[in-house]
């Protein structure tokens, strides 16, 4: 019985330096989501939103620069169009238009070209000129909101092909589990979302554009009065 208390200093350090040599077992970290694994579990409509995403990158950025091309043209243009006008230099002022590769220089160079027939012959040839002007601006916008409405449509299509294919293998594998149906269903979900943020950029895009369109048709139809007034000044004098 006197060893009883050492037995018992034994133990108890025995078991002291045990729990300090146990491996200690961290709790499992989550994986992170990326990006990539997010649009690689989108499943095969994925490769359609990628096309619609390239090409509505593509039409948005050629179909910006051409329009600010076509709008080109200097803030003194109609100024220095009169002065060579009153001077009597039409041929200056076919040169001046020439100068610049823009819509409005097109359109007064087709009018000064029309000078000495009647005022309403000029006009008409002024305005079929702007339209054509106009028409190569709006060229392949359209593309813009077609890709803003079926890119959703797509994005709902292949959440619901993985929904189905998802709900098909729950029923015949016993061995699905919660966690596998959640995981299923916000990798499929990840479609939809690409579908509308594609679709949402593209309209704001082709809205964008539109209106960049209109304010081209704006100095267009401006340009083309400023020089009906100039042809109209000398019967007034």
């Amino acid at each position: 019985m006197s060893f009883s208390p050492v037995l018992l200093q034994v133990v108890a350090d025995t078991a002291q330096m045990a729990a300090t040599a146990a491996p200690v077992t961290k709790p499992a970290v989550q994986e992170q989501l990326s990006l990539w694994y997010l649009l690689k579990e989108g499943g095969v409509l994925m490769i359609p939103l990628l096309i619609c995403s390239l090409i509505a990158i593509y039409v948005f950025f050629e179909r910006f620069l051409a329009i600010r091309k076509a709008m080109s043209a200097p803030t003194d243009f109609m100024q220095r169009v009169k002065e060579k006008i009153v001077e009597g230099n039409l041929n200056g002022a076919q040169s001046l238009c020439k100068n610049y590769d823009g819509s409005v220089p097109r359109v007064v160079s087709k009018g000064i070209s029309r000078i000495g027939k009647p005022i309403d012959h000029i006009e008409k040839s002024m305005e079929n000129s702007g339209k054509l002007e106009v028409y190569a601006m709006e060229k392949n916008v359209g593309i813009l909101s077609t890709i803003a409405g079926i890119a959703p449509i797509f994005g709902f299509l292949g959440t619901i092909v993985g929904m189905i294919i998802m709900f098909y293998n729950i029923q015949h594998d016993p061995a699905f589990s919660i966690n596998s149906v959640a995981g299923g269903i916000y990798t499929k979900l990840v479609t939809s979302a690409t579908g509308l943020i594609i679709g949402l950029v593209s309209f704001v895009g082709y809205n964008y554009l539109n209106a960049l369109i209109n304010r081209g048709v704006n100095k267009i139809e401006t340009s083309a009065n400023e020089l009906l007034d100039i042809l109209h000044e000398p019967a007034h004098r």
